[in-house]
């Protein structure tokens, strides 16, 4: 399978200059907002932050930092108008203003979206309308407490700029608390804060006359604000409209356009998104401006995880400026990278969102599924070649998530590495992944290896199974020889063909069209995704069924929902706590729950039960007193996922750097569990 490419476009609009009020960027890519998890670590923080400033981002704008305890989003959102704010954030400004770069502060307030968990405080909101979200009946806000919470608006506002940030946005999307004072799903009011559209612009406006009048007239002031909010009920897009355009009339320097509720069952952020399919939204919130002689930059997001992707968007009038999120924990240098002309080294963001936002969802530390390292830049700092004073030979075997990071990690530090790949293309399971509907970004991934590893120096070798003996040679071994199906036995008295996962992706559209897969977690899912794009000769029947009782087990929450809808509105049958028994000349016998006995009709019966772990060479090593690490799959396959083949990619291949030069590991690593042999190192 040929990796994906990169189109080569002009990006002529992206590096051009622009300026949100008094604030003159270099370009046209913003790093947007983006909670970390991380905001108790001021080193890690500002190493993070750093890194994007020195890969070129014009502008950074901060995770939402809470105006109270009452808005904070969780028991890690920095508090902006508390005295331990200062000691955090100094680092993080200073670092990024070191790099060349700019910050910006988001001033945040979760309203209904708040957690009561986090400090023991009700959530408070416009109204008494139950969240979805947070799971609680929020407080109506009094009037008091409304006046309170500009206040303190203001005076985080007041406090960004005295610390020295260089400009700040206001969180006025995505459902959290302005958004809900705008919405007539959520803001039931009938005083001067409610009670139709007008009122309702009352309070996102009062919180922009508060921070302006804390800031002055100059300082650029960005506010964050709903271009549809995705949800039943809530205002219509004309409404989001009109808001924006009495916010650019209020004083907003720029005005950055947010997509969808937390609530919401339209996918806003989802791989299954296309690339760029909501700029639109942005544009006609452009449109709007104009037409109401207030054209204030427009700041547009969302599915865009390429410059040449901003370029289509700008040059189609949809934003005056893009603003890239998730891209920038992929790749750290993807601006910088892009300005030179190596748009096929950037790593690109897949959208699979485990490992950022469903990580920001709850408390764990924030990161990248494709960039282990985003968010760890202190715990695995880049040992690179000039560092390095003995170069050694390492062999890596496998090619899939964990081998890839693994050879990349060693070669970039300076040792020589050889890729063993048995297949006839680096990638592992991605390559599968790349073939599901709405994931061909995984593939990108691949493309970004393929050239990454030889520009390191990786010598790669598909098509290659190494024996032990050559192995042997080398000073140390990485085995990430991955997994292989789990096998399902099943009594068999009729002929119907069965074939493991891996078969069936390559077999798809030749599968017949009844198909019963055996197992649904993330890759039965994913195949049944897959079968019914393409359906052969005509349509197509795909049950998937497994012994537990959740449907896509191991998909993350924030795609999980939307991949389980799509599979309903496709037709796919799901049924769980349902064993299967026989394969008969008609179809699987399959037990339910309830112990009634029914044959589902099939053409093809696929296992996706699991996997187990596939490592052939481990006792061949052994004997042999080779010294060699298992990572990944190959080590343990329960609850494999990618995320962690990257990261225990990453933690060995840097756990081995160290000890070939005899160095110690980082204080605070964060290293994910792999296996050693006794063997000792050279």
């Amino acid at each position: 399978m040929p990796a994906a490419r990169v189109p080569e476009v002009s990006l002529t609009r992206v590096f051009s200059p622009v300026s949100i009020g008094s604030l003159l960027l270099p370009h046209r890519i913003v790093m947007g907002s983006m909670h970390l998890n991380r905001e108790d670590d001021a080193g890690s923080l500002a190493a993070f932050y750093r890194e994007r400033a020195a890969g070129g981002a014009a502008l950074i704008v901060t995770g939402g930092a809470a105006v109270n305890r009452t808005g904070a989003g969780g028991p890690n959102y920095l508090l902006i108008n508390e005295p331990e704010a200062a000691a955090v954030l100094a680092p993080v400004l200073d670092a990024v203003h070191e790099a060349g770069g700019r910050l910006a502060l988001q001033l945040f307030h979760a309203g209904r979206y708040a957690f009561e968990s986090t400090y023991g405080l009700r959530p408070a909101a416009p109204s008494q309308v139950f969240s979805g979200f947070s799971r609680t009946m929020p407080a109506d806000m009094t009037g008091p407490q409304i006046e309170d919470t500009l206040a303190d608006f203001s005076a985080g506002a007041a406090r960004a700029r005295e610390l020295g940030f260089d400009a700040v946005e206001i969180m006025g999307s995505e459902g959290y608390l302005i958004n809900q004072f705008a919405s007539p799903l959520t803001n039931l009011r009938r005083d001067r804060w409610g009670g139709d559209p007008v009122r309702r612009q009352a309070f996102p406006l009062a919180v922009l006359q508060s921070v302006r009048s804390a800031v002055g007239s100059t300082f650029p002031v960005i506010f964050r604000t709903s271009g549809a909010d995705f949800v039943e009920g809530s205002s219509s897009i004309g409404e989001s409209a009109d808001l924006a355009v009495e916010l650019a009339r209020a004083g907003a320097d720029a005005l950055n356009i947010g997509i969808g509720w937390h609530e919401s069952t339209v996918p806003s952020v989802q791989a299954m998104v296309p690339h760029g399919h909501w700029m639109g939204i942005a544009g006609g919130i452009r449109a709007a401006l104009a037409a109401g002689d207030v054209p204030v930059p427009v700041i547009g997001s969302n599915r865009i995880n390429s410059l040449p992707l901003a370029e289509q968007a700008l040059a189609a009038g949809h934003a005056d400026l893009v603003s890239m999120a998730r891209p920038f924990l992929a790749d750290p240098d993807i601006v910088a990278k892009s300005r030179r002309g190596d748009a096929r080294l950037v790593n690109t963001c897949i959208a699979c969102n485990e490992a950022c936002i469903d990580r920001s969802l709850g408390a764990d530390p924030v990161s990248c599924l494709v960039n282990p390292r985003a968010g760890r830049e202190n715990y695995f700092p880049l040992l690179r070649r000039r560092e390095l004073r003995n170069s050694a030979a390492v062999a890596v075997v496998g090619a899939g998530p964990a081998g890839m990071q693994a050879a990349a990690t060693l070669a970039d530090a300076g040792h020589r590495v050889d890729l063993y790949e048995e297949a006839d293309g680096i990638g592992g399971q991605f390559r599968l992944a790349g073939q599901v509907p709405g994931k061909a970004d995984f593939l990108q991934t691949i493309r970004y290896f393929g050239n990454e590893l030889p520009r390191l120096g990786v010598r790669i070798r598909c098509g290659t199974a190494p024996t032990a003996p050559v192995l042997a040679g080398y000073a140390h071994v990485l085995l990430a020889t991955g997994v292989r199906p789990r096998p399902v036995p099943l009594p068999r008295t009729g002929n119907i063909p069965v074939l493991d996962y891996r078969r069936a992706f390559a077999d798809a559209e030749l599968l017949g069209n009844r198909v019963v897969v055996i197992g649904a977690g993330g890759i039965g899912v994913d195949l049944a995704r897959l079968l019914v794009e393409y359906a052969g000769t005509g349509p197509r029947r795909v049950t998937i069924l497994r012994r537990g009782a959740r449907i896509g087990a191991g998909i993350g929450p924030s795609t999980r929902w939307a991949v389980l809808q799509e599979l309903r509105e496709a037709g796919v049958r799901t049924m769980a706590h349902t064993v299967p028994l026989e394969l008969r000349s008609g179809g699987l016998l399959v037990r339910d729950e309830a112990g009634s006995r029914t044959v589902l009709p099939a053409d093809a019966v696929v296992l996706a039960a699991g996997q187990v772990p596939h490592n052939p060479l481990q006792g061949h090593l052994e004997a042999a007193g080779a010294p060699f690490t298992v990572i990944g799959g190959a080590r343990d396959a329960s609850g494999l996922n990618a995320v962690r083949a990257f990261e225990q990619g990453l933690a060995a291949a840097t756990d081995l750097i160290r000890s070939l030069a005899r160095t110690p590991a980082a204080s605070g690593v964060e290293t994910p569990g792999f296996k050693r042999s006794r063997t000792p190192l050279p």
